[in-house]
C-alpha cells in the first residue's frame, strides 16, 4: 500500500525524448487507464543514466537536450489522447504542411487573374469615356465651325450695310446740299428783284423812320395790307377801330362768358356776345375792344380779332424801329416786315392759327 502512493517514475528519463517535451511543456502526457500496466516496482528510486539531471519544474531544459530528429508533436488540447492519436495528428500536421505551398501558389494565381481582369475593366472603361470625350469634343469642334461661319456671314452683312447706310447717307446729303443751293440761288433770284422796289423803299424809310404815311413804303403798306385788312362791314365802326391802332389806344381783352351788357353804336345793336359788332355777323364772341378812354366795349368775333391782332403787331415792330430798339442790319429787318405782312394778308382771307 505504502509503495502505491509514491509517484511512477520514467524508467528511460535522461535521454527520453518524450519525458523532456514533456519536462519542457512542449507536450502534456497523460497515461490513459486502458493503457498496459507498467511492470516492476513502482516504489522504486528513478534510476540515473548519462543524461542531464532533469530540469525544474516551471523551466523548459536546454535546447541542446532535446535529439536532433525529435519533431513536436503540437500541444494537448485537453482531452487524454492514445499514442495512435498522437500519432495520427503527427501525420495529418505533416500532410497539412505538405499541401500548404500548393494552396498558396493557388491563392497567388488567383490574385494575379483578379488584378489582370480589374486592369483589363478599368482599360475598357477608360477607352470607353476617352471615346465618349472625343465625340463630345468633336461635336463641339463642329458646333464651334458653324458659329464661326454664321459670324463670318453676320460680318459680311453688316459690312455691306454699312456700306449701303452710308452711300444713302451720302446721296441724301449731296440732295439737301444741292436743294440747298437751288433755294439760295433762288432766295438770291427773289432778294434780286425786291431790291429794285420793296426793298429800297424800306431801306429809304430806315433811313429816317417815321410814322408818315406820305412815305412809299408805309402808302404802300397801308394801301396793299392795313387798309383791306381793317375794312370791315361796319365802316364808321372801322373807322375808329383804325385810327386807334395807329394811335396805339385799342384794347382788346377776353369776355367772361357770364359777362353779357349790352352796346349801341351808331343806331347798330351790338349788345349780343352772339354777334360781331365790327362783321354784324352771328358769332361766338369771346373778346371785346375798348376805342381810347371810351367806357363802351364792342364786341368781336375770332375773325375780326385775328385782323386787328395782326395790324397791330406791324405796327409794334414799326414803332420798334423808330424807337431804335431793333439792332439789325436792314435785310433782317425787311425780312421780318416782309412776314408781317404776310401774316395781315391771311388774316383778311380769313385765315388765322385758332378761335380763341
Amino acid at each position: 500500500m505504502d509503495s502505491l502512493e509514491e509517484p511512477a517514475r520514467c524508467p528511460a528519463r535522461g535521454k527520453c525524448p518524450v519525458f523532456l517535451a514533456m519536462s519542457s511543456g512542449a507536450i502534456r502526457y497523460a497515461p490513459s487507464g486502458l493503457g498496459p500496466v507498467l511492470e516492476g516496482n513502482l516504489g522504486e528510486e528513478p534510476w540515473v543514466t548519462d543524461s542531464q539531471p532533469p530540469a525544474e519544474e516551471g523551466h523548459p531544459p536546454p535546447l541542446g537536450a532535446v535529439p536532433g530528429p525529435w519533431k513536436n508533436a503540437g500541444l494537448c488540447r485537453g482531452r487524454r489522447e492514445s499514442p495512435g492519436a498522437l500519432s495520427d495528428t503527427s501525420a495529418g500536421e505533416e500532410a497539412q504542411g505538405e499541401e500548404g505551398p500548393a494552396a498558396t501558389q493557388l491563392d497567388v494565381s488567383r490574385l494575379r487573374s483578379s488584378s489582370v481582369e480589374i486592369r483589363e475593366k478599368g482599360s475598357e472603361f477608360l477607352k470607353e469615356e476617352l471615346h465618349k470625350a472625343q465625340k463630345e469634343l468633336k461635336l463641339k469642334d463642329e458646333e464651334c465651325e458653324r458659329l464661326s461661319k454664321v459670324r463670318e456671314q453676320l460680318e459680311q452683312e453688316l459690312e455691306e450695310l454699312t456700306a449701303s447706310l452710308f452711300e444713302e447717307a451720302h446721296k441724301m446729303v449731296r440732295e439737301a446740299n444741292m436743294k440747298q443751293a437751288a433755294s439760295e440761288k433762288q432766295l438770291k433770284e427773289a432778294r434780286g428783284k425786291v431790291d429794285t422796289t420793296l426793298f429800297a423803299e424800306f431801306q429809304a424809310w430806315r433811313e429816317s423812320p417815321t410814322l408818315d404815311k406820305t412815305s412809299p413804303f408805309l402808302e404802300r403798306v397801308y394801301r396793299e395790307d392795313v387798309g383791306p385788312c381793317l375794312d370791315f362791314t361796319t365802316q364808321e365802326l372801322s373807322a375808329l377801330v383804325r385810327a386807334a391802332v395807329e394811335d396805339n389806344t385799342l384794347t382788346i381783352e377776353p369776355v367772361a362768358p357770364q359777362t353779357l351788357p349790352a352796346v349801341k353804336v351808331a343806331a347798330v345793336e351790338c349788345g349780343s356776345a352772339n354777334t360781331c359788332a365790327l362783321s354784324g355777323l352771328a358769332r361766338t364772341c369771346r373778346h371785346r375792344i375798348r376805342l381810347g378812354d371810351s367806357d363802351s366795349h364792342y364786341y368781336i368775333s375770332p375773325s375780326s380779332r385775328a385782323r386787328i391782332t395782326a395790324v397791330c403787331n406791324f405796327f409794334t415792330y414799326i414803332r420798334y424801329i423808330q424807337q431804335g430798339l431793333v439792332r439789325q442790319d436792314a435785310e433782317p429787318m425787311f425780312w421780318e416786315v416782309t412776314r408781317l405782312r404776310k401774316e395781315m394778308s391771311l388774316a383778311k382771307l380769313g385765315f388765322f392759327p385758332q378761335e380763341v
